[in-house]
């Protein structure tokens, strides 16, 4: 089953590129992602005696970490593809195979990210990811989305080329140690104690940065404004709450080396660190933002932090950047879907053109301000729970800087993402803005519903099967082997 569920994406993939008609391909995208789903589902919740599915004698492995991780990424995906068909419907000016394929092959890679076990696989896998992505931010064949793809290729290809200088520092700790070299991650966790200390530093900050730059962690963040802006949202949903998230996983692999060779002090203070100043730029750059569709890319560099700070301060802080993750993404899918419906209302991104969302598209812009107030940490939503978690681990752990220093620069999130927001949404449409001729529809608002109902339901309650999944995956990072 572990090679079906990298594999049947892939031939999904090869399916949307033979079906020859543009009006039907979106349709198979739903069906596709059902099926993984429930591929997904069999695979976390298989009957059997203990042991974890595996493959490829230990590179490929579904252990409690990569249940979390996965299993939300195929959640997302199956509610993205439920707003593809009617979104490709309205771009009928676009042939949409490339889009359609390429979705399915960076959900195989991303399912490959999360099952591998041997550092230079996973990081193959990750390289795959941002490929596969690329070609669908250039969906929309303009000027703008082309340096956008351009950049994302760039600055990414620095950022892996770094994450693989550090692979190669990680084996080279075991070989100064003496030991047979390896990049398995089992037997990595085992000889940690034995690694050559600074090597093991050196590989740490590599890895952080290079797969910090897939995250969109500052100061690596400056491919996403141009990214998230040009995509379309269910691309923009992807690579906020997808690919970001493999690239979590991955610091998360590295951090499980440190903390079983008793370095996890340095790497927590890097972490707390990088967290809490990829928050503060994001912070900056919100402030009196124009493009609201750019203020999203600022506010996943927010969140971005918001995790590595939560695995920084450690303890319960890890089980709510875990929950974190997931709570971010369903949140960024409310926001990116509704910030397309009204970018097609009124054919602008700029506040200049753009408010009275609420009168002209009722559920786009209600949605979006509701994605506002989850994303900002407001209850009853689920990211609520989870940056509760993380600043009450801060306080009790007695890190009173970093948690005074997390709840100031929410509040400053707060105010300069909210001015942004409100002026789309509030008031009435501009006179000199005419009326595109989108308006709300089942077929585009359906998902965004389904989005805005799992960030509520994760606010007020937590399903046991989840809970579960996120505290065998908290003990798998924090407790030393």
């Amino acid at each position: 089953m572990i090679y079906l569920l990298i594999l049947f994406p892939l031939v999904m993939a090869g399916v949307m590129f033979a079906v020859p008609s543009n009006r039907w391909r979106p349709w198979l995208l739903p069906v596709g992602a059902l099926g993984h789903l429930a591929l997904v589902a069999a695979a976390i919740y298989r009957p059997g005696n203990g042991t974890a599915l595996a493959g490829l004698d230990g590179w490929l492995l579904l252990d409690a970490l990569g249940k979390v991780v996965l299993g939300f990424l195929t959640v997302l995906f199956f509610l993205c593809s439920l707003y593809a068909p009617g979104y490709l419907a309205l771009r009928a000016d676009r042939p949409n195979r490339v889009l359609c394929a390429n979705l399915f092959a960076a959900l195989s890679m991303m399912t490959l990210v999360t099952l591998s076990h041997h550092l230079g696989l996973m990081w193959v896998a990750m390289e795959a990811t941002t490929l596969v992505s690329a070609p669908s931010i250039y969906f929309n064949h303009n000027a703008r989305s082309l340096e956008a793809t351009w950049k994302y290729l760039l600055i990414g290809s620095v950022g892996i080329a770094l994450a693989l200088l550090g692979t190669f520092f990680l084996a080279y700790a075991s070989v100064k140690s003496v030991l047979e070299s390896t990049l398995l991650l089992d037997q990595l966790i085992d000889v940690a104690p034995q690694l050559s200390p600074p090597w093991l530093h050196a590989a740490f900050v590599l890895l952080f940065i290079g797969y910090g730059t897939k995250m969109g962690l500052a100061p690596m963040h400056t491919w996403k404004p141009d990214a998230y802006g040009e995509a379309p949202g269910i691309v923009g949903t992807l690579l906020a709450g997808g690919v970001t998230s493999c690239a979590f996983l991955a610091i998360l692999r590295i951090y499980q080396i440190c903390i079983a060779g008793a370095e996890a002090d340095f790497a927590r203070e890097i972490m707390i660190f990088m967290g809490l100043l990829s928050m503060a730029v994001a912070a900056v750059f919100m402030a009196r933002q124009r493009d609201f569709k750019r203020m999203l890319a600022y506010s996943s560099v927010e969140h971005m932090g918001i995790l590595v700070l939560g695995v920084g301060i450690g303890g319960l802080a890890v089980y709510g950047a875990l929950l974190h993750l997931i709570n971010n993404g369903l949140t960024k899918g409310v926001l990116f879907l509704s910030a397309g419906n009204i970018h097609r209302a009124y054919g602008s991104k700029l506040t200049d053109n753009v408010c009275g969302a609420i009168h002209r598209v009722p559920i786009s812009g209600a949605m979006f301000l509701a994605g506002f107030l989850a994303i900002t940490g407001s209850p009853p939503f689920g990211p609520f729970v989870s940056e509760f978690t993380i600043v009450s681990a801060a306080i009790g752990s007695g890190q009173f800087l970093a948690g005074g220093l997390f709840l100031l620069l929410l509040g400053v999130v707060f105010i300069g993402m909210g001015a942004t927001v409100l002026a789309v949404v509030q008031g009435d449409p501009p006179a000199r803005t005419t009326d595109k001729g989108y308006h709300d529809t089942i077929a585009t608002c359906a998902p965004v519903l389904f989005f805005m109902a799992l960030v509520l339901l994760l606010g007020l309650y937590v399903p046991p099967p989840l809970e579960s999944l996120l505290r065998e995956a908290t003990l798998l990072i924090e407790v030393k082997r």
